[in-house]
């Protein structure tokens, strides 16, 4: 089976209370991959950079076996750059500087040696750009998950509508999701969204884990205790690429399986807010990741007697 993911590969600069870098790698795209990489060496990247971005960051991502025909390189135009402060919790930025550069004229062309993708990872973008995507697939994939923020439903609402008719899972935070539908319970708000048309929500809740919606079903995922949390930009779409890279590699939607993914998500995300930028993600083995679903498992596991 193959992935498509469609989303950012950027710049990025950042400030923590454990410390400061002023330009690594980043995009929403670039944590999708990586992570997606270790359970599929067949995903197909659409994104935009500019002459700035650095090839070796690109090879290094081609020999975990993701294809760039889906790339589109504007030699004398800068990536996308933003630069955030995070508050001693965490769970709190400010935006210092956001810079679209290419991103401003993405318009993604799906090149023909994509068409065969069966999995669909819509990053974080307009919801114009996600459609566009969709309409220009000839024919349906068996899962298309897609990510969304509060910024699309301020300013671009009938288009984030009509994407969510076009998807499978939407993926959001619990501000997200509360916003979205108007309700504060987040099963109630779940149950509303799905009426847009996903009929699977996975409603991610930082530091407290995660909980998946299909139906009347849920699941509640719990969050791995970390003792230090260095960098948290990139962990949700580090997710994301986990939950459905492993998806892709099992070829199987089902409930069930998707409890598994959201584990195995939730495993790489905890790697990667231990280091700056997706640094943590090239470094990490399969049995470090296997070792850290254990970690989750036994969290959560008990008996009743």
């Amino acid at each position: 089976m193959s992935l498509l993911i469609v989303g950012t590969m950027a710049f990025d600069a950042l400030e923590t209370p454990f410390g400061k870098v002023d330009r690594i790698i980043g995009g929403s795209g670039t944590y999708a991959a990586w992570a997606a990489s270790n359970y599929t060496s067949n995903t197909k990247m659409v994104s935009i950079v500019g002459g700035d971005f650095p090839k070796e960051e690109i090879a290094a991502l081609e020999a975990r076996g993701v294809s760039f025909d889906g790339l589109e390189i504007v030699p004398d135009e800068k990536s996308f750059f933003w630069s955030g402060k995070y508050h001693m919790d965490m769970n709190t930025r400010d935006t210092l500087v956001t810079d679209l550069n290419v991103l401003a004229r993405f318009d993604p062309k799906i090149p023909d040696s994509y068409q065969d993708a069966k999995y669909v990872m819509l990053g974080n973008l307009s919801p114009a750009v996600q459609i566009s995507v969709l309409k220009q697939l000839k024919s349906r994939p068996k899962l298309v998950i897609m990510d969304t923020m509060n910024f699309w439903m301020d300013v671009a609402m009938d288009d984030l509508r009509t994407a969510l008719s076009m998807v499978d899972l939407l993926m959001v935070n619990d501000s997200e999701a509360r916003q979205l539908s108007g309700e504060y319970s987040l099963v109630k708000a779940a149950k509303k969204i799905q009426a847009m048309g996903p009929k699977y929500i996975i409603i991610k809740k930082g530091e407290h884990g995660a909980l998946l919606f299909h139906g009347d079903k849920i699941f509640s995922a719990p969050a791995l205790p970390l003792e230090d949390v260095f960098d948290p930009t990139g962990a949700g779409d580090t997710f994301a690429g986990g939950f459905i890279g492993y998806l892709t590699r099992i070829d199987d939607i089902s409930f069930e399986s998707m409890k598994a993914g959201i584990i195995v998500g939730s495993s790489m995300a905890s790697y990667c807010v231990e280091k700056f930028g997706p640094t943590r993600l090239k470094e990490i083995t399969a049995d470090d990741i296997s070792a850290r679903v254990d970690e989750f498992v036994a969290l959560a596991n008990f008996e009743v007697r």
